[in-house]
């Protein structure tokens, strides 16, 4: 398999859920949810919440709380500057695509943020991170990998931290759940894009996409006070066993997943059926921010598989920059 055949990718939909028929691990989850702890909160109408997520194309994520004026925000895998690089055309991304990073874009966004999660070190989660973590003096999450390409490509040091997989961090009415992931398999022979890490001291500064590896794929639980809780995977995979137990109000969920088994419905059965489903990482990157997202092809199907698998969840699709309040 070429390693321009890259990044099997993303779904959306539009207004409800799906699945696609029994899951394996259905009275796994049923225990594993009743040893650790109560059952999900109930949720008031939507728009109650008060909790803001917008949509910053692909996996990125601005989720906002508190006073409007000077909120809480979290930035989830912001990549604002989406330089072309052929990901889904037939000729798959060009390894040999340059980094670059479009300051004067980010800026017109007027982003802040707190934390920045990074799930992994791929070209579309990782290269505008560290810009965003000198303009706003946010924290930035990310596994030991992540973090040395971080300040390869020159991230304030001091603001960096280095996590597993297994911290719960509580922060000012709010927590942070860092839960290890897996990442999407593609192809033929099911394997991930741009693979490998980069422990120890921080390599030479990337210079063209395929200098970006996985490094590790984090998933991340945050969690609201007592009003909400929102999951993210970096991937369009999962594994179940670290997810166990955990109740999310809003699942940010990627579509793809060919290569695992019964994908959606295991997905959300082992979360005991999230109220909210919110496609991410679905959009034709190629295309900019400005223009409405473009469905790169697994739309119509995440959507499916989620109104059978969950009927009675809300499956809320956002287009490039809007808002969605639970």
């Amino acid at each position: 398999m070429s390693r321009r055949r890259l990044l099997g990718a993303s779904v959306t939909g539009t207004a409800a859920l799906a699945g696609g028929g029994a899951v394996a691990g259905t009275s796994f989850a049923a225990t594993a949810a009743q040893a650790t702890g109560p059952r999900r909160r109930r949720l008031d109408e939507p728009g109650s919440s008060g909790v803001r997520l917008r949509w910053l194309g692909n996996n990125g994520w601005e989720i906002s709380f508190g006073a409007e004026e000077k909120p809480t925000t979290i930035l989830i895998d912001p990549w604002i500057t989406r330089f072309h690089t052929g990901t889904y055309t037939p000729q798959g991304a060009d390894p040999t695509t340059p980094i670059t990073v479009d300051t004067g874009l980010i800026d017109g966004l007027g982003l802040r943020a707190d934390q920045i999660l990074v799930t992994h070190g791929h070209y579309d989660h990782l290269p505008d991170v560290p810009y965003l973590a000198a303009r706003t003096g946010a924290t930035v999450l990310g596994t030991e990998t992540h973090v040395n390409l971080l300040t390869a490509l020159g991230a304030p040091e001091e603001q960096l931290s280095v996590v597993h997989g297994g911290e719960y961090l509580q922060f000012d009415g709010y927590t942070i759940q860092v839960i290890n992931s897996v990442h999407s398999m593609t192809g033929p022979r099911s394997r991930v894009p741009f693979p490998g890490t980069r422990p120890g001291s921080p390599p030479p500064r990337p210079q063209v996409i395929s200098d970006l590896v996985e490094g590790g794929t984090l998933a991340y639980l945050i969690t609201i006070g007592d009003r909400l809780g929102i999951l993210d995977h970096g991937g369009a995979n999962y594994d179940a066993h670290q997810l166990a137990g955990l109740t999310p109000d809003v699942l940010l969920v990627q579509p793809g997943g060919a290569s695992v088994p019964e994908y959606v419905p295991r997905l959300l059965d082992v979360l005991d059926h999230p109220p909210y489903v919110i496609p991410t990482h679905w959009d034709d990157f190629d295309q900019p921010l400005g223009r409405p997202a473009r469905d790169w092809g697994g739309l119509d199907a995440l959507e499916t598989a989620v109104r059978r698998a969950s009927p009675a969840a809300r499956f809320v699709r956002l287009d490039h920059l809007e808002t969605f309040t639970p």
